[in-house]
């Protein structure tokens, strides 16, 4: 279940997942793998600076294309 109250300029675990087009699995690993870092929320539902999530968007974009 997704928080109903989030700060602005940040995206929950379930938004990052859709915005990228990968798993909550995928979002945890690249936490994990430091590609990502949480800014908040709880420790059971993470909060994701939106401006990271746009420059993942286009790194993959940008990878996608070459």
């Amino acid at each position: 279940m997704e928080s109903q109250i989030i700060r602005l300029g940040h995206l929950t675990a379930h938004q990052t997942a859709r915005a990228l087009g990968i798993s909550l699995d995928g979002v945890r690993q690249l936490v994990r793998r430091s590609k990502l870092t949480r800014s908040g929320g709880s420790p059971r539902q993470a909060w994701y600076p939106a401006a990271d999530i746009t420059a993942l968007v286009a790194k993959r974009a940008a990878t996608d294309a070459a």
